[in-house]
């Protein structure tokens, strides 16, 4: 390749070719053996064998998999601390839910500069492990109330200098859980400040859509199920309407969340949200573990048919859900029946081929089978479904006409060992670290492991240096105030120098 101008684009066509494209024909993934993929500007122009025109500048990757990018529908966007709860439970002994002695005065842990330090950390990771496309999420526990504009303003300017497209939106609730003065969890609710929250949020996309930027667009994010009311719901999905964004609503997650929707309204969370009138093809829902008619609930319920017939996606994270000892029931008997499903990492690391081979594996165990799942069902997820959550035809996939963004996967190392299929192999023995090169909106992101501006090593420093401090603050924000290391555990017994 001749030396990339500052921009990252070249003039004219160019051409890449490999050992295996993943192209996309006659409605579905096509394998082109030896092929080659033509993009000009921000568009594919030709995809499959023998291009006829002229071009700019060839590229050849040799034996690598050329991949449309992947769309993460709950991509980490902050310093991941489900890491705390691997091992460290109950929750709400750990940290995980604020007592009411925090509650009653809490406060942001982190400061602006390292909301936006999150970003820009959280969004080069994403790209290395080949994501294209991301809708960012973050954790409410270390914030005062909601996230800010100025939080994602700053997003928006990491999108653009790292190249990332992304679908951005301040996450905004009405209420929050709390262990109470005697161990027991419950909730409080402000429906007023969250209703400034929403307003605050609404109006950072309004503003963002207005810009019609190629890279960063809108989404609205209202945090946990249990944590809005009825009329948030109502003006989230009206909003979501009249803008005509996606709207990402966590949901049928815990059983925290599904004793407090069933017990207030006698409903799964499911028909809750039906009966507000709110389920539509806008709308993205991790984490799809609690729904009646699966193993996962003991309850009779409409769930089933609900998401059949509503086109709301189901936003499918394997590798987190796989932690915490919980997933769901099941991708094949969804899919089967026309459930919208994407995926999303949700954790640390974000790496999208992992989570990938860790759904195939626990949905063959969840159904007791081994035909129950393929590769490219997961392979299907985790680019068209996602693309086709956001509605956009023109991602998730390499046509011509298509938007130009390009994943290279390294499959010639020796870590790799024998390849009979490219995508099943990528099932068994890739990783996200396999991932060199990306092109997104035509644009060259990140070259041989490389993004511009992006010190991987010092900024992982800076991270832990991070990181560190919320962890030494965990007692002011733990039950019962315990130090840290009755909080978090260690492995096997620690012997630091001096003591």
């Amino acid at each position: 390749m001749t030396t990339l101008p500052a921009s990252g684009r070249i003039d004219g066509p160019v051409l890449l070719t490999a050992r295996w494209v993943v192209g996309h024909r006659d409605d579905r993934h096509v394998i082109y053996d030896d092929g080659v993929v033509v993009f000009e500007g921000d568009k594919v122009v030709f995809v499959g064998h023998d291009y006829p025109g002229e071009v700019a500048e060839r590229i050849d990757y040799g034996n690598a998999i050329l991949s449309p990018g992947f769309v993460d529908l709950d991509a980490l966007s902050d310093l991941d601390t489900t890491v705390l709860a691997f091992d460290n439970q109950p929750s709400w002994k750990k940290g995980r839910v604020w007592p009411k002695s925090y509650m009653d005065r809490a406060y942001e842990m982190y400061t602006q500069e390292e909301l936006a330090f999150q970003k820009h950390y959280a969004f080069a990771q994403l790209i290395r492990n080949g994501v294209t496309t991301a809708l960012p999420i973050a954790s409410l526990f270390y914030r005062e109330w909601g996230e800010t504009d100025a939080e994602f303003s700053a997003a928006a300017d990491a999108a653009h200098e790292l190249g990332l497209r992304v679908y951005l939106g301040p996450a905004y609730r009405t209420g929050n859980s709390y262990v109470d003065d005697n161990g027991k969890i419950a909730f409080h609710y402000d429906e007023e400040r969250g209703f400034k929250s929403f307003a605050a949020s609404l109006a950072f996309a309004e503003r963002i859509e207005g810009l019609a930027s190629p890279l960063v667009r809108a989404m609205l994010a209202p945090d946990r199920l249990e944590t809005n009311t009825p009329e948030m719901m109502r003006r989230t999905a009206d909003a979501g309407r009249d803008l005509d964004i996606p709207i990402r609503q966590h949901s049928c997650q815990s059983e925290l969340e599904f004793n407090r929707i069933t017990g207030a309204y006698d409903m799964t969370p499911l028909e809750w949200m039906d009966s507000l009138g709110v389920l539509n093809e806008r709308m993205l829902l991790p984490h799809g573990e609690y729904v009646a008619g699966t193993r996962n609930v003991d309850r009779p319920g409409r769930d089933l048919d609900i998401l059949k017939n509503a086109g709301a996606t189901l936003v499918h994270c394997p590798v987190v859900s796989g932690r915490h000892g919980g997933f769901m029931d099941s991708f094949s008997k969804f899919r089967d029946m026309g459930v919208r499903i994407g995926l999303g990492t949700d954790t640390w690391p974000c790496d999208f081929i992992q989570n990938m081979q860790v759904g195939v594996m626990i949905s063959r165990v969840m159904d007791g089978s081994i035909d129950s799942v393929r590769s490219e069902h997961y392979f299907d997820a985790a680019t068209l479904g996602g693309a086709d959550a956001l509605r956009r035809p023109d991602l998730g996939r390499l046509q011509a006409g298509a938007k130009a963004d390009i994943i290279v996967i390294d499959m010639g190392h020796d870590r790799i060992g024998h390849v009979i299929d490219p995508i099943q192999t990528l099932m068994m023995s890739s990783s996200g670290r396999d991932v060199t090169d990306v092109i997104i909106d035509g644009r060259f992101v990140m070259v041989d492991g490389k993004i511009p501006g992006f010190d991987a090593k010092a900024e992982q420093e800076r991270a832990q240096r991070q990181f560190d401090g919320v962890v030494a603050r965990y007692p002011e924000r733990t039950y019962g105030h315990p130090p840290v290391e009755e909080i978090f555990s260690s492995s096997y017994p620690r012997y630091r120098r001096g003591v």
